[in-house]
């Protein structure tokens, strides 16, 4: 019983400590199942008494309401806890049993069966590959994945597993089905967005990129070696900062970045058109 008391502990509100309410079924039958044998007892005691009829009325429903409000409500509510919230209990199993999205990067030697070893490692933990990038960098490849793993698996777990494939500088974030959305599809979206107004750059590059946007540097400072700033030159805004702490940029994303740079250049300095006459 230990482990189903502690599990319906944790059902309870982190703000008032209640837990959920159950069913009103459930509630009435845990109800009746504790005060049932209560009020037998008290009839059978105090029938067999010589009060007169009022008096054993009112000892009767006086002994009852109490033991019911003091003992029955809290007894059942103790006693028979894991049954009354077995349906939120049940619930709660299912989504975490549900599988959970993973991003992750790992860096792999350029060289053919190092993808298949690290999704052996993954398949291992019973993990699916949704989806994969791979971008050229120094000493190798960096893979990105979309990952569905089941819903128990930790973040150690899936680093363990990168490595054991042969990963190095492996990275895990928990994320969302929007990682699923393609990237290309997102940049060309922005990119309409920037044509219709070249102003919207710094804002639709931090979209793209899931960056912030820094205070322009001092000239002096340099730029972050492990990959998590990104300068961007323009002619009208001068260069725009990103970063993005904890989560480099890949090639990929560098290119398209400055691809709308290049774009929101070429749509503000093209001359506008002559306006028609009637």
């Amino acid at each position: 019983m230990k482990p189903t008391a502690h599990a319906t502990s944790e059902l309870s509100c982190d703000v008032c400590g209640q837990l959920p309410e159950p069913t009103k079924a459930r509630l009435t039958l845990a109800n009746i199942a504790v005060m049932l044998p209560i009020e037998l007892l008290v009839h059978a005691a105090v029938v067999g008494t010589h009060l007169p009829y009022v008096a054993k009325v009112l000892v009767l429903t006086m002994t009852a309401t109490i033991l019911v409000i003091w003992v029955a409500e809290p007894s059942a509510a103790r006693v028979l806890r894991s049954w009354l919230h077995a349906p939120a209990l049940r619930h709660r199993k299912k989504l975490g049993a549900a599988p959970s999205l993973w991003r992750a990067r790992t860096v792999l030697k350029d060289r053919p069966g190092a993808l298949q070893k690290v999704t052996h490692a993954l398949a291992r933990l019973d993990t699916n590959i949704l989806s994969i990038h791979v971008h050229p960098v120094a000493g190798g490849v960096l893979d990105e994945f979309v990952l569905s793993a089941p819903g128990d698996l930790r973040e150690g777990e899936l680093l363990r597993a990168l490595r054991d494939g042969g990963g190095s500088e492996p990275q895990v974030w928990p994320t969302t089905a929007l990682a699923m959305a393609d990237g290309q599809t997102g940049a060309l979206s922005l990119a309409a967005r920037i044509a219709a107004n070249p102003e919207e750059l710094p804002l639709a590059v931090a979209e793209l990129l899931h960056a912030r946007i820094e205070a322009a540097p001092d000239a002096g400072a340099g730029t972050a070696v492990d990959g998590t700033v990104l300068r961007i030159p323009t002619a009208w805004h001068g260069p725009i900062t990103f970063s993005r702490p904890g989560e480099p940029f890949t090639p990929a994303e560098s290119a398209r970045a400055h691809r709308l740079a290049e774009l929101a250049e070429i749509l503000a300095y093209r001359p506008a058109a002559p306006a028609e006459t009637a």
